[in-house]
């Protein structure tokens, strides 16, 4: 699996990444920060688990806690929000729709 498959990545069947196409297409060359600026916080969030750095997850968590009413505390409850912890093992196939 590709970083942008990850980072944009709307759901899985069973051993299948369904990737929205048009996002991609469109953000896929932005970095988490970028990700992040333009509202796109779940895939910041991805895009920053991704690259396995802690400082470009509380960098999505200072973007998105600047940007909305609701917030989050820690970067850990970003990720619950967006409901993802990490890049998932046992994906085969990519499916772009």
């Amino acid at each position: 699996m590709r970083r942008e498959d990850y980072v944009f990545c709307i759901g899985y069947e069973g051993s299948t990444a369904i990737v929205d196409g048009k996002l991609m297409r469109k953000h896929r060359s932005d970095d988490t920060g970028q990700l992040a600026e333009a509202g796109l916080f779940k895939q910041a969030v991805c895009s920053a688990l991704w690259s396995g750095k802690a400082e470009e997850l509380e960098e999505v968590l200072s973007i998105f806690n600047r940007k909305t009413v609701t917030g989050a505390r820690t970067a850990e409850e970003l990720t619950r929000i967006f409901g993802t912890s990490g890049v998932p093992e046992g994906v085969k196939k990519v499916t772009v729709v």
